[in-house]
This record gives C-alpha cells, structure tokens and sequence, in this order.
C-alpha cells in the first residue's frame, strides 16, 4: 500500500522565503522544505494497480497555467485550540477549477468524493497541546503577495515517520492550454 495525495509545490524561492520567516511563536512544529505543499486532493492508502490507474486517469486532467499570489495567513482550530498555521492564496478561482478536475478524475477510478470545503493554502505550522492564543510577531505572519507561477500539479507519496510526514513527488502533471 501507498499513501498518497495530488498538490502544488512552491517555487524554491517562496519556500525560501517562508522558511527565512519561521519562527517567533511558542510551540510551532514548523513545516521543513520538503513537506511545504498545496494540497489539491487527498487519496490515501492504495494498492499499486489502483496506483497505476491514478497516474493514467490525472494525466487526462486539462487546465490552463495559472498566477497564485500568496494571501493572508490563518489557523485551523478544534474545540478552540490552534492545530495548525496556514498561508493562503489567491486568486482562488484558478486553484478551484484545478481541484475540481481532479477531483471529477479520481472519482471516475473509485476515490470516493472529498466531503469538506475546498480552501487552498500552505500548511506552515503545526500545534500540540501547547498552542498559543495568539501569533505575536512571527516574521512568516508578514509575507507580501509573492508571485506563484503554477504550470504543473504533482502526485506525492506520503510517508509517516515520528519526525513528521515525508513527501516525495512520483509524477508530474503538466498544465497545458
């Protein structure tokens, strides 16, 4: 079995500048460079056919290269507890169409439909118990609206160990149009 989901990587230089700005805020388990992501669809667990029919059913996937700039930052919250700290994105329109296709692909090779609302963002922190209230000052907090070129969308492989989830791209899917 694999563990899998379909995302966007940042540029080298975004993922640059998010990493130069973490930091400042009390018990943050920051995101390294190989685990920043904008994730498009989670999968999960599949056999290898199953895998095989994925990566032939999103090579069918057809949307035009679009321009993200980065967005305010956010949290998400259970029972009033920070769990994790994100950066948006926008426009979202462009990522929303993406998402979608995808989407429609991998219902049509059995993926069971994603129940909850699409909002795209980049995962920066993560939070146990010990979540702060608020931010504070966090340089990563004041990232201005960088370019993000998108002419591509990725399949990764999760794979969870104790220091965190390690992510590795298996195909690449270009965007034409």
């Amino acid at each position: 079995m694999i563990r899998l989901f379909v995302g966007l990587r940042p540029p080298r230089d975004l993922r640059a500048h998010l990493i130069a700005g973490m930091g400042g805020i009390a018990g943050a388990r920051w995101q390294n460079d190989n685990q920043l992501h904008l994730t498009l669809r989670f999968i999960g667990e599949v056999d290898h056919h199953l895998l095989q029919d994925i990566v032939a059913t999103l090579g069918a996937v057809r949307a035009r290269p679009f321009l993200l700039h980065t967005d305010s930052p956010g949290s998400f919250d259970q029972r009033q507890r920070v769990q994790s700290l994100w950066l948006g994105v926008r426009p979202v329109g462009d990522v929303a169409t993406l998402y979608k296709g995808v989407s429609r692909a991998l219902e049509n090779v059995g993926i069971k439909p994603e129940h909850r609302a699409f909002l795209p963002h980049v995962t920066l922190a993560r939070f146990g118990r010990g979540a702060p209230a608020a931010f504070g000052q966090s340089p990563v907090l004041a990232v201005p609206g960088m370019d993000w070129p998108v002419d591509h969308f990725c399949l990764f492989e999760s794979i969870l160990t104790p220091e965190g989830s390690v992510y590795h791209v298996l195909e690449r899917f270009p965007l034409q149009g």
